[in-house]
């Protein structure tokens, strides 16, 4: 990775830690940035490029730090400025990059502005945050629902008003249509862009802008009782608003003004309302998250077309990007089962577009069922029982056999499974084919390989449980075969010719391995083949194409 080049992002992979769960330091059951600095040669280890980490800033942890009372400090929970300046600098000493997470939607209602702002209506900081009066009953203003159960309007006994919250009443929404708001944010960017971090992941950040006039949310016609109660409606008034692409290019500019920096949008919108968020000209954010494959069904066809739809969507000059997990979705290994997670860790890494890896998947941690007295999650606990909760995917970093894994000497804030006893890095180091060996191997290719960096992408036709493409630059080409199905099957096709070479397989027992025609797959297996250097460089995924056959 060229890691002085302004596009470093591009070449990179990102890991995304939550901090709380990598590492504590000093046995509160917390983890903090001293643990993530005793983690680095790991990280170094694995071959990722950039950490990202969820928010460490001061917080009354209502929502475990989404909920920020001051936006240029650290929580004492995860140590001083220090702590972040010695992490900051070791992360850069070891050739990486650090990401912070920025959360401007929203601020804790313990943040002075949140204080100040609901004071008294002739306050200079009301007009902050979103306030309004009461409908002509003394209800709601209007019909907008929390995205974590019941009203997003929470009544203000001393001025009267209301005022809105997306998400817990705790987390009062800030007014982005207020100047002195979006500068406010731009100079705590500045503040940590001075510092050195090298970007920001934005936190919901198609919320951002709201309807000026506060019209009613049209009701959802798709609903599904069982379902969370917040999607009754459609939030056509509440979220992806056209002014949010000025916002958006406003953050831009103040990240540009600094050299190599990057911004990241969280953005769960469909496809063609996703890509508005790189803004007219790519002036908005360099990569808007792809979250398709965290709901997609894990089938062959609807990868395949997933795929194909977000390439054929993409702005001209615009970057992809990828992701497997994160923070708040039900682990991978849990989604497709420990077989699929390795093929999912094949599909992610060689993609076209940057991956990110959420910790703990490149040891295939799983789903925690989290028993209803060790719940924390606000979300689960304001809706409980429709598997909203998303502690299970927050659970302590699994790094040795130990009692609480090499996480801490003292019981963490959130349970761990059983099978870490097992399932740790220490024992999946030893064993050569091991998820993390593969995840190691796959990264390692993917960094030695400028075809899986920057090439083209090119669907092959399949059928079955056969996912097949071809990444071409410069004249090279690979062919990732993917079983989604656990039956072995043969596959014959024109994409794979005589000499071609296995470089991987999800099995990590073929490396050398030479095809002539015919590629046998387990059940579960996916493979990367490099095709022969005398691969006429014209050739084109629509020329002599068959359709690999089961057999």
């Amino acid at each position: 990775m060229a890691q002085g080049g302004d596009i470093w992002w591009r070449d990179g992979i990102f890991y995304q830690i939550y901090p709380r769960s990598f590492q504590d330091s000093n046995d509160d059951g917390v983890g903090d940035l001293a643990g993530i600095l005793r983690r680095l040669p790991y990280l170094k280890s694995l071959g990722v490029d950039a950490i990202w980490l969820s928010p460490i800033f001061p917080s009354p942890m209502a929502d475990f730090g989404y909920d920020i009372s001051d936006y240029t400090g650290i929580d004492p929970l995860f140590g001083t400025m220090a702590d972040f300046d010695a992490l900051l600098a070791a992360v850069h000493d070891n050739g990486l990059k650090l990401i912070l997470d920025l959360v401007p939607n929203h601020t804790s209602d313990q943040h002075p502005w949140f204080v100040e702002s609901r004071a008294s209506r002739d306050n200079p900081r009301r007009d902050w945050y979103i306030w309004r009066d009461p409908a002509p009953d003394g209800g709601v203003p209007n019909n907008w629902l929390s995205e974590f159960g019941g009203s997003a309007w929470q009544f203000d006994e001393t001025t009267g008003q209301y005022y809105y919250h997306a998400f817990l009443s705790q987390q009062p929404d800030l007014n982005w249509r207020n100047p002195q708001v979006r500068a406010a944010i731009y100079d705590a960017m500045r503040f940590w862009l001075e510092k050195g971090v090298d970007g920001f992941r934005v936190d919901v950040i198609w919320h951002l802008i709201k309807d000026a006039e506060f019209r009613d949310n049209p009701p959802n016609p798709h609903y599904v009782e069982g379902r969370p109660p917040n999607e009754k409606i459609l939030t056509q008034y509440s979220t992806d608003q056209p002014e949010v692409f000025d916002v958006i290019a406003e953050m831009r500019r103040v990240t540009d003004a600094y050299s190599a920096r990057v911004l990241i949008g969280e953005v769960y919108l469909p496809l063609h309302r996703l890509m508005a968020y790189y803004g007219n000209d790519l002036t908005g954010a360099q990569m808007p998250f792809n979250f398709a494959l965290l709901s997609t069904f894990w089938s062959a066809r609807s990868i395949e077309k997933i795929i194909d739809d977000y390439e054929k969507a993409l702005p001209r000059g615009a970057w992809p990007n990828w992701v497997l997990g994160n923070h708040d979705r039900p682990r991978v290994a849990s989604r497709v089962g420990p077989e699929q997670a390795r093929v999912a860790a094949m599909l992610l890494l060689t993609l076209r577009g940057t991956p990110t890896l959420y910790y703990g998947d490149e040891i295939g941690m799983h789903q925690l069922a989290i028993a209803p007295e060790d719940v924390r999650d606000p979300f689960e606990k304001n809706v409980p029982g429709i598997g909203v909760g998303r502690d299970g995917c927050r659970t302590p970093m699994q790094w040795d056999s130990s009692n609480f894994s090499g996480f801490s000497e003292s019981k963490p804030w959130l349970p761990l499974p059983e099978d870490h006893l097992r399932e740790n890095v220490v024992n999946l180091e030893a064993d050569t084919r091991s998820i993390l060996h593969l995840y190691k191997r796959l990264i390692a290719l993917r960094k030695s390989s400028r075809v899986l960096v920057a090439g083209d992408y090119h669907p092959i036709a399949a059928q079955g449980d056969l996912l097949i493409y071809r990444r071409e630059a410069e004249g090279k080409a690979l062919v990732v075969v993917l079983n989604l199905g656990p039956e072995p099957v043969a596959v014959t096709t024109s994409a794979i010719r005589f000499d071609s070479e296995i470089l991987l397989s999800t099995f990590l027992d073929r490396e050398g391995e030479k095809l002539e025609g015919v590629l046998d797959l387990r059940g579960n297996e996916g493979v990367v083949v490099a095709l022969p250097h005398t691969q006429p460089s014209s050739w084109t995924s629509e020329a002599q194409i068959q359709d690999p056959l089961p057999q």
